[in-house]
C-alpha cells in the first residue's frame, strides 16, 4: 500500500507543480472560454439567461486542465507500469497487455476527440465551418471508440460475466460489446455535463476513484491499483486550482476521457452495478440533460425549467460551493454503498 501512496504523491507533486506555468502558457495561447450574457439562443427560456448571467459574473478563465493532468497521468503510467513489470510486480486478473491497451486507448481517444472539439470551439471554427463535424458525427465517433474498447474487454480480457449482487452471475457472451460501449459513451457524456461547476465533477470523480482503488485492493488488480493512484494525485493537484473560484476548467479533453475511462475501470473491476452506484450523481446529471432533449423533441415542451440538475439547483438559489459541496457528500454515500454492494 504505500508504495501506491507514494505513488498518489508523485501525481500530486508532479502535476500541482506544472500548473502554474502550465495556466499561464494557456493564457498566452488564448485557450480561454468567456460565457457571455447577451449571447442570443433562438427559443431559450428565461431561466437560461439567468444561467448564463451568473456564468458571465465569473472571470474568464483558462480551458484545458485535462491535458495537464491526462499527459502526467499517462507519462507516469506507462513508465511505472513497464518497470513494474519488468520487475515481476504487476499481477493482475486479466492479461497484462489487453488491460493497458483498454485503458491507454480509451484514455488517449476519448481524450484526443475532446481536444478537436475545444479547439474547434476556443478558437472560432465552429463559426467558419472549418473541419467542423455536427453533434450527431461527434456522438458516432464516441460510439466506435466505445466499441472498440468494448471490443478488447470481450475478446482480448474475455470478460463476459455481469454481476449482479444478490442474484449471481450472468454470463451475456457477445452482447457484453453493446452493453460495455453502451456504458462508456453515457460516462463519456454524464461526466462531460457535470462539469459546469467548479470543483464538481473531478471532486466526485476522485471520491469513485477512491471507491474503486479499494475495489481493486481487495482483488488485488495491480494494474488499476497503479493506474488510480497517479490519476488520484494529479486530480487533486488539479481541484487545488479548480476550486471555487477556479482558475483553470476541465475542459472536453478531460470531460470525455474522464467519465469514459471511469466506466472502464468498472467494467475492468467487474463491478457493473457497483459502478452504477458509485457513478449515481453522474448519471442523474446525465438523465436530466438527457429528459430535457427528449421532452422538447417529442412533447415540445420543457420538462424542467433548465438542465442538468446544478444548473436547476443555482436557478431555485442555492450557491455553487453549496451545490458542490452537497454533491460530493452525496457522492461520498454513493461511493460507501457501492464498495458495498462490490464486496457482498
Amino acid at each position: 500500500m504505500h508504495f501506491y501512496l507514494g505513488l498518489l504523491l508523485l501525481g500530486f507533486g508532479v502535476t500541482f507543480g506544472l500548473m502554474v506555468p502550465f495556466i499561464n502558457f494557456l493564457f498566452k495561447m488564448k485557450f480561454t472560454r468567456k460565457n457571455e450574457s447577451g449571447e442570443i439562443r433562438k427559443g431559450a427560456p428565461p431561466a437560461y439567461y439567468k444561467i448564463k448571467e451568473m456564468q458571465a459574473s465569473k472571470p474568464m478563465l483558462v480551458t484545458g486542465g485535462g491535458i495537464l493532468v491526462s499527459l502526467v497521468v499517462m507519462v507516469i503510467f506507462a513508465v511505472m507500469s513497464g518497470v513494474m513489470s519488468a520487475q515481476g510486480r504487476l499481477f493482475s486478473g486479466h492479461p497484462f497487455w489487453g488491460e493497458l491497451a483498454m485503458i491507454f486507448f480509451t484514455f488517449i481517444g476519448f481524450g484526443l476527440l475532446g481536444l478537436y472539439d475545444d479547439l474547434i470551439k476556443i478558437f472560432g471554427f465552429a463559426k467558419t465551418g472549418f473541419f467542423g463535424l455536427r453533434m450527431r458525427h461527434k456522438f458516432m465517433i464516441q460510439w466506435i471508440l466505445a466499441t472498440v474498447a468494448a471490443g478488447i474487454l470481450y475478446w482480448w480480457l474475455g470478460i463476459d460475466i455481469l454481476n449482479i449482487p444478490g442474484l449471481g452471475y450472468f454470463d451475456l457472451g457477445i452482447l457484453m460489446i453493446p452493453m460495455a460501449a453502451f456504458l462508456i459513451v453515457t460516462f463519456a457524456n454524464a461526466f462531460d455535463i457535470t462539469d459546469g461547476l467548479d470543483g464538481l465533477s473531478c471532486g466526485l470523480l476522485m471520491i469513485c476513484l477512491l471507491a474503486f482503488w479499494m475495489i481493486s485492493l481487495r482483488d488485488l488488480d495491480h494494474i488499476l491499483l497503479l493506474f488510480i493512484a497517479v490519476w488520484v494525485g494529479s486530480l487533486l493537484a488539479y481541484l487545488f486550482f479548480n476550486v471555487y473560484p477556479a482558475r483553470i476548467m476541465l475542459g472536453n479533453v478531460g470531460g470525455l476521457a474522464f467519465g469514459a475511462t471511469l466506466a472502464v475501470i468498472g467494467l475492468l473491476s467487474g463491478k457493473t452495478v457497483a459502478l452504477l452506484v458509485i457513478g449515481g450523481i453522474f448519471l442523474a446529471e446525465g438523465a436530466t440533460s438527457m429528459l430535457q432533449l427528449l421532452s422538447k423533441k417529442f412533447m415540445k415542451r420543457r420538462l424542467f425549467p433548465i438542465a442538468p440538475l446544478h444548473h436547476w439547483l443555482q436557478l431555485v438559489g442555492w450557491e455553487e460551493p453549496k451545490i458542490v459541496a452537497r454533491a460530493w457528500l452525496a457522492g461520498l454515500i454513493l461511493a460507501i454503498f457501492g464498495v458495498w454492494l462490490a464486496v457482498l
